[in-house]
């Protein structure tokens, strides 16, 4: 990559100063704004912050599970994460005899928390901008597909280098459709054990009809804590395990946070969309997000009121409802918002700009950039549909038919026979039984198939004939929908546990012949078929198009709009963003305070709705004004906390931290109006929304009464004098 490039690539990580709460920021270039983010109230170096070679702030940010944040809290390996995050680990451990999700949870010594299969707790080890060794692997002259074939071979190698004779992990990402790449190694533990919970009416208040709103109250938090062998090393779940000891802890702060305070936060944001073309925001706007509204509207309908209708679907259904209903709601207010912002007036604007300054420039292959890109987009509205409508139906829909398809090897007379000549038919058969149990301990067939019937008119009416499976001979043979649901969930073995369970243990090779007519296996198969036939292909393809055109479009305007900020979008990497505690006002007449506190639950509090009950012990307090140390010098006990910081999903979790390092608040939300900001950042609405830690510690302790759990931590009281390494130095 040339010198200028590479300048002006690197200047992409540099904030305006006028629009400094936009951006998250790889952390290995703070040092480069390190003055700015002091200015506005950072008392903290870069190097506190990130610093390969000692303790720092990044050995306090864990990766928790897949798609979450998590904050190292104590010196015994406790992390703090949001209730919705450990959501389904509380859920898997919950019966209607132990109701975890309404009762909450406490571990009163370390023999009682509670180990969870699967759950990892992922540190950074340190990241390295690998770009040119990346790059200079691709061949002169190599096509899309050689050019992705030698990057990969390339970062296989680079991750290999990294960590030979290590326990580490490495893997190299790519940023900005391929311009830059990073290094990352990392740590991954596999014993994270559950050791507290409140009750569902704190952990998750206000439930879907507060879900990305404010004012909120919410006391979005659940504790857990991370195992290692006696040598501190990621080891699988064991007895002998023993708390991990953390490079870093992070002090929670007792001084509270006001208007205008410096906040910043650190953690994995999942994904944005910023440099889109006009024709992708426009899918989104007037196909995308409309059609996957009204699929999820149809099918949380369903499952809605069958969770209010018993305690077994209510705790089964729980972490499903959860996961459909909240992407549910945020497209609704995404579509608001991008409408009112007229984003795709916006970006065609932006592309007529850089049109014109491409001429200007005599940047022919610029300008050829963006002529490729919109004829890739003409044909791009047919097959994202079709790829949104199978997303929606097969896998986020009625969960028989995609249960039914991860048995279709085992179903298919040559593919027992693959799996016998390799000696693995009897492996294969145990762990599809296991998987079987695991299934039917959270499925209703009965909940399953109407939401089948609330989804499939929508299905039909807009499956592409050519795109789609061919679904004509269901209409000759089933009198309607009903009829032809009835026939697939009476007949099917997937819908019966004891049945399927039977056959499994058997492994009679003729009742295995059984699985392969299954009418829930048939439809699935067509389903699958018929989008790896007739999709797939051409959407990936079409996507390895507009990569390459997107890869040359964001070059261009680091080229072309060298006065704008360029920081690359979120893949799920550690990121920091930094603003301050405010409010908004997010459209005429309406002004949001930056802070809730405990009379609001209170003035939200409807005895018997299951959304907004409060505990017993809560109102005593409350009408006690018993806060203890927690609460507000004027009487009041804080909740929650708005602040101008650049969040998106995988930031759930993350710690909101003050100018010295001290955690002020845990990140769970933003408001309806931000749900936008994946596409376009609006500085005067967006705002995350935060749990103050002081609620946090509140509950804990005088709420639940675990207040051992708070003795662990080391709780940070106003500084005598300036300076938080001289007052609360940096655990090494």
């Amino acid at each position: 990559m040339n010198r200028p490039f590479r300048t002006a690539l690197f200047l992409l990580l540099l904030p305006l100063f006028t629009s400094a709460h936009e951006g998250m920021w790889l952390p290995t270039v703070l040092g480069s704004i390190q003055d700015r983010m002091q200015a506005e109230g950072l008392k903290l170096t870069a190097e506190d912050i990130y610093s390969v070679n000692n303790g720092s702030l990044k050995d306090a940010i864990v990766l928790f599970g897949g798609g979450c944040t998590a904050e190292v809290i104590s010196a015994e390996g406790l992390i703090l994460t949001n209730h919705h995050c450990g959501f389904g680990a509380i859920q898997e451990h919950s019966t209607v005899e132990r109701d975890l999700l309404k009762n909450g949870f406490w571990a009163m010594d370390r023999s009682q928390e509670l180990r969870n299969a699967g759950l990892t707790a992922t540190f950074i080890i340190r990241m390295e901008d690998v770009t040119d060794r990346m790059l200079q692997a691709v061949p002169a002259g190599a096509d899309e597909a050689a050019r992705q074939q030698a990057l990969g071979a390339r970062g296989q190698e680079l991750a290999r280098e990294a960590t030979t004779g290590s326990h580490h992990q490495a893997v190299v990402r790519a940023f900005n459709y391929g311009l830059q790449y990073i290094l990352i190694v990392s740590e991954v533990f596999r014993d994270v054990r559950l050791v507290g919970a409140p009750p569902g009416a704190i952990g998750n208040f206000g439930g879907d009809t507060d879900n990305w709103m404010w004012p909120r109250h919410t006391g979005d938090f659940s504790v857990f804590r991370i195992y290692a062998d006696a040598d501190g090393r990621p080891a699988d779940p064991a007895p002998t395990n023993v708390p991990f000891k953390p490079r870093h802890v992070l002090p929670i702060s007792m001084q509270g946070v006001k208007e205008g305070d410096f906040a910043m936060i650190f953690g994995f944001p999942g994904n944005t969309q910023r440099y889109l073309h006009s024709s992708a925001v426009a899918y989104i706007t007037t196909v995308g997000d409309p059609l996957r509204i009204r699929m999820r509207r149809a099918s949380l309908a369903v499952i809605d009121g069958a969770m209010l209708a018993s305690d077994r679907t209510r705790i089964a259904y729980a972490d499903k409802q959860k996961g459909i209903s909240n992407a549910y709601k945020k497209w609704i207010g995404e579509l608001r918002g991008l409408e009112e912002l007229r984003t795709v007036d916006r970006k065609r604007e932006l592309e007529a700009t850089y049109a014109a300054r491409a001429r200007a420039a005599g940047r022919s292959d610029l300008l050829a950039v963006l002529d490729s890109l919109e004829r890739c987009y003409a044909g791009f509205t047919a097959l994202a549909k079709a790829r949104d409508l199978h997303v929606e139906f097969f896998l986020v829909g009625a969960e028989l038919f995609r249960f039914a398809q991860s048995f279709h090897q085992l179903a298919d007379a040559g593919g027992r026979a693959a799996l016998e000549k390799e000696g693995k038919l009897k492996q294969e058969m145990e762990r599809l039984r296991a998987r079987a149990a695991a299934f039917h301990k959270d499925f209703d067939p009965a909940v399953d198939q109407r939401v089948l019937l609330a989804q499939y008119p929508i299905y039909r009416e807009h499956l592409d004939p050519v795109l789609g499976p061919d679904l004509s001979d269901l209409d000759t043979r089933f009198k309607d929908a009903r009829a032809w649901a009835e026939h697939v969930y009476t007949r099917s073995l997937f819908a019966d546990a004891s049945a399927l369970d039977a056959i499994l243990a058997s492994g009679n090779a003729k009742a295995l012949r059984r699985l392969d007519k299954d009418p829930a296996l048939a439809f699935a198969r067509r389903l699958s078929e018929a989008y790896a036939t007739r999709v797939k292909p051409a959407f990936d393809a079409l996507g390895q198009r507009i990569q390459v055109h997107m890869r040359g479009y964001v070059g261009g305007l680091i080229t072309l709009f060298p006065e704008k900020e360029h920081w690359p979008d979120a893949n799920s990497t550690l990121r920091l963003s930094y603003g301050k505690v405010e409010g908004s006002r997010p459209r005429d007449g309406m002004t949001y305070e930056p802070f809730t506190h405990l009379g609001g639950v209170m003035e939200k509090y409807r005895p018997g709705d299951a959304e907004f009950e409060v505990p017993a012990r809560l109102r005593e307090l409350y009408a006690a004004h018993d806060f203890g140390a927690y609460g507000n010098t004027d009487g009041t006990m804080p909740v929650c906390f708005t602040s101008s910081l650049h969040t998106t999903g995988g930031n759930s979790g993350s710690p909101v931290l003050n100018g010295r390092g001290e955690l002020i608040g845990i990140n769970f939300d933003r408001s309806w109006e931000s749900t936008m900001s994946d596409i376009q950042f609006d500085p005067a609405k967006c705002r995350n929304i935060s749990t103050d830690i002081r609620y946090v510690l509140f509950v804990i302790d005088k709420v639940c009464g675990a207040g051992h759990l708070v003795q662990e931590m080391q709780l940070a009281y106003p500084p005598k004098a300036p300076g938080f390494l001289i007052d609360l130095p940096i655990h090494r």
